[in-house]
């Protein structure tokens, strides 16, 4: 069984979702220093980002590593699954009052503007898409016992009117 496999194995696993919640912002810390090549929750070869919030009570800038799903050219998604856990994610709530934020891939920073997805009929065919790409997805929004939110991610246009 290859190490992708397992990985996903595991992903439905309660005690793996309790400790990659908790391993989460070193793990962070640790892909920014390497650009990507390294994390503490390991690649597994599924599409990883950095992305980078502004905290909304802080005014800090704020780093995760997430996985994502790729919808169309520039246009990304995002899951606010927080491994399952009954609270949203600090990021999700970050970028849902300041939509602005940085989205890094293979060390490659840009602009990008989030925008929630409220459609129930565009959700659910997010949702479809990041279960390709993470089955535990499904476990996760069944144990939340919350309404998981949901973000597109595409370049934002400064100077556009």
């Amino acid at each position: 069984m290859a190490y992708r496999d397992i990985m996903r194995w595991l992903g439905h696993k309660k005690w793996f979702a309790w400790t990659a919640a908790r391993l989460a912002p070193l793990d962070a810390k640790v892909v920014q220093k390497t650009g990507g090549r390294f994390g503490l929750l390991g690649n597994y070869g599924l599409p990883q980002c950095l992305l980078t919030t502004t905290g909304r009570k802080s005014g800090q800038q704020r780093t995760v590593t997430l996985l994502y799903g790729t919808r169309a050219p520039d246009e990304y998604v995002l899951i606010g699954s927080n491994f399952g856990q009954a609270h949203h994610p600090a990021w999700a709530l970050n970028l849902e009052a300041n939509p602005e934020c940085v989205f890094t891939v293979d060390d490659q920073p840009r602009d990008m503007t989030a925008r929630m997805v409220t459609d129930d009929v565009e959700r659910e065919q997010i949702w479809q898409l990041m279960y390709e790409v993470w089955p535990a997805y499904n476990a996760y929004r069944g144990r939340a016992g919350r309404d998981i939110k949901v973000f597109v991610i595409t370049p934002s246009h400064v100077g556009d009117n």
